[in-house]
């Protein structure tokens, strides 16, 4: 089931929305700490996030998916982000250095596809972030959030899907301990929640979050292929060129 712009970008507008900014992007922002100079790309409805890296960031792009919908980005200036296929996205190999993917994954129809094509667009040492809602945690079991919607991950089930498309994870993390409730005494403790559940690394978040990197060869006992092979193409057009000129008889 796939999330539409709209209720996407009506979440991030909302108290609730606002919070699991704060604590997603805060998280986000330590680990890219040093983006100056790079080309980050957002897939699925990144732009909330987005914001953080437009300063540095020689580019930062906005995809999103077919199913999803579109929204221009950012508000003033011209628009940086495009409505795309995630399996197929319009950019040259090895072009991008970060990629942040949120609400893209549990909603997709492959999302290994989706990684397949994350790794190819990354640079050699590039790096992505995936947030992907916990099976554990209590936002998967609410529909009242984008969190709970689509397909949750365990840690198991992300780590193996990583460990198919060639990205090797670097930093794992969870958050979002507060409940997905929009009660003004929740959303006031929530960094409280945060706080004691990093201390004490407590199970429970309500997302996944977690940085991989490419790696470049694949081990010996996965065999897949990164890029589906596309099939033989007919000759349509046979060039004319000045050696056919130079064999025609004269007249």
């Amino acid at each position: 089931m796939s999330l539409d712009v709209v209720d996407l970008r009506n979440f991030y507008a909302s108290p609730l929305g606002q919070v699991a900014l704060r604590l997603l992007g805060r998280m986000a922002r330590t680990r890219w700490e040093d983006h100056s100079g790079l080309r980050v790309l957002g897939v699925g409805y990144a732009t909330p996030y987005l914001v953080d890296f437009q300063e540095r960031a020689q580019r930062v792009l906005a995809f999103m998916p077919a199913a999803q919908g579109v929204v221009h980005w950012p508000n003033g200036g011209r628009s940086a982000s495009a409505l795309v296929e995630t399996t197929m996205m319009p950019l040259p190999d090895a072009s991008i250095d970060r990629v942040l993917v949120v609400h893209a994954l549990e909603v997709g129809e492959s999302p290994r596809d989706i990684l397949e094509e994350i790794w190819r667009i990354l640079a050699p040492g590039g790096r992505v972030i995936v947030v992907v809602p916990s099976r554990s945690g209590l936002w998967a079991r609410v529909d009242t959030t984008p969190f709970g919607h689509g397909h949750p991950y365990s840690r198991g089930q992300l780590q193996s899907l990583l460990q198919e498309t060639l990205l090797l994870p670097v930093f794992w993390g969870e958050a979002l301990y507060v409940p997905p409730f929009a009660r003004a005494s929740l959303l006031r403790s929530a960094p409280a929640f945060e706080r004691i559940a990093g201390r004490f690394s407590l199970p429970g978040g309500g997302v996944h979050i977690v940085e991989a990197t490419k790696q470049l060869y694949r081990p010996a006992g996965l065999r897949r292929a990164v890029r589906r092979a596309l099939p033989p193409l007919d000759e349509v057009l046979a060039p004319v060129g000045a050696g056919a000129g130079r064999d025609a008889p004269a007249l």
